[in-house]
């Protein structure tokens, strides 16, 4: 026999995913440019020069040592300049013997929940809408992941909801901020208020509540908003980053994990990190590209592009009728749909070969997620059947402003 739960998550990807390989069979047959694929979130801008240029400085190396093994938690000096830059950049209390170099922010996630899910009891609260893989990990873990709904008019945390759901078997909270699939950044508000609350709820229990913190999209931020750092207010704080988005290197696969040292038993959680990453096989990530970290820590793939793109996409859909959460950060716009039924707004779309994500993978019902890190051309040709599908659905145009 084979584990049938293994099998269920083989034979069914995420509806992400679906939506991208369906995409590439339209492609295959009517064109690339007839197909306005916006379901996956792969970079188009290209990675900075300086990712070329100091990789092939390293292949000029001693390539035994340049490919061979790294420390089990990774890079000694790669370790060191995360910590530096995030103390210099962020004020940040966090130290290299509590980091965990991974296979980007999925594999920092699972490991995280692997080290720290006890019992089948724990639980895991995450805000909706909210990444879908969460489900997975937690569940892989052994945890069980609980839903708590956002504020619909914000998409901030529901905190009234929150305090009803928090309770002894609460193990962590997960938070990712800027978020998929909103682009709403958290303010230092909420993170505070969040904080207070779960300082709160571990003295009221007796118990130690985690804050863990999915940062692949830390960086891509606009018109000048903050991404306030967790640890520096909550000190059961797991930051989980990755390198992906920023330097636009998705199939790289390269994060960390950061335990807060400011934790209780902070290098017992460590140890169980490693621990973690040891029994799922997640030791020594790529040797290649954790030692051009140093030499390109800092730099950002050309977020004016992003910036562009989503201002294009977000004043056409709203001049059209359509209603949208104005994104702050990531690459996401998250549209309202016209009908409740977010699948069948979809499958309606699909006939002008526009490809969206339907909201109810998110935990959400009635959006779609339009994942805009496409080239702007894409965005331009995609715009008239935006119209046809407004026009459809009877969506009166907004007054352009003179």
């Amino acid at each position: 026999m084979i584990s049938q739960k293994m099998m269920q998550l083989g034979k069914k990807r995420s509806t992400i995913r679906e939506i991208f390989e369906y995409a590439k069979i339209r492609k295959a047959k009517i064109g690339d440019d007839k197909v306005f694929d916006f379901s996956i979130g792969n970079p188009s801008v290209p990675a900075p020069k300086c990712i070329n240029d100091k990789l092939t400085f390293l292949l000029k190396g001693d390539s035994v040592a340049l490919h061979g093994y790294t420390s089990a938690q990774g890079d000694k000096q790669t370790r060191h300049a995360i910590a530096t830059h995030a103390k210099k950049t962020q004020g940040a209390d966090i130290d290299e013997e509590l980091i965990y170099m991974t296979m980007g922010a999925s594999a920092a996630l699972s490991i995280t929940f692997h080290a720290i899910c006890s019992s089948a009891e724990d639980e895991f609260i995450v805000f909706a809408p909210h990444f879908p893989e969460y489900k997975v990990f937690i569940e892989s873990s052994g945890g069980k992941m609980i839903v708590s709904q956002s504020d619909r008019d914000t998409l901030m945390p529901d905190f009234d909801a929150l305090e009803g759901q928090l309770n002894k078997n609460t193990k962590a909270v997960i938070i990712n901020t800027p978020n998929n699939p909103t682009g709403v950044i958290y303010p230092e508000s909420v993170i505070k208020r969040l904080s207070k609350l779960l300082k709160d709820k571990c003295k009221e229990f007796s118990t130690q509540i985690f804050l863990v913190t999915d940062e692949p999209y830390r960086e891509l931020v606009y018109d000048d908003r903050k991404v306030p750092y967790v640890t520096n207010y909550y000190d059961n704080t797991i930051v989980c980053y990755s390198f992906s988005k920023v330097l636009s290197l998705p199939g790289e696969r390269i994060g960390y994990i950061s335990v807060c040292p400011k934790m209780k038993n902070a290098t017992d959680v460590y140890a169980a990190v490693c621990g973690a990453g040891r029994s799922l096989g997640y030791v020594c990530c790529a040797s290649l590209f954790q030692k051009m970290i140093p030499l390109v820590i800092g730099k950002c793939a050309d977020l004016s592009i992003y910036k562009r793109n989503r201002d294009l996409l977000y004043d056409s859909l709203i001049n059209m009728g359509y209603n949208c959460i104005h994104p702050d950060g990531a690459f996401y716009l998250f549209m309202q749909t016209p009908e409740e039924d977010a699948f069948a707004f979809c499958e309606q779309a699909k006939k002008y070969e526009l490809l969206m994500v339907p909201s109810n993978d998110f935990g959400y019902e009635g959006f779609v997620r339009i994942a805009y890190c496409v080239t702007t051309k894409q965005i331009e040709s995609a715009l008239p059947a935006f119209e046809k599908l407004a026009v459809q659905y009877g969506l009166q145009p907004k007054q352009q402003k003179t």
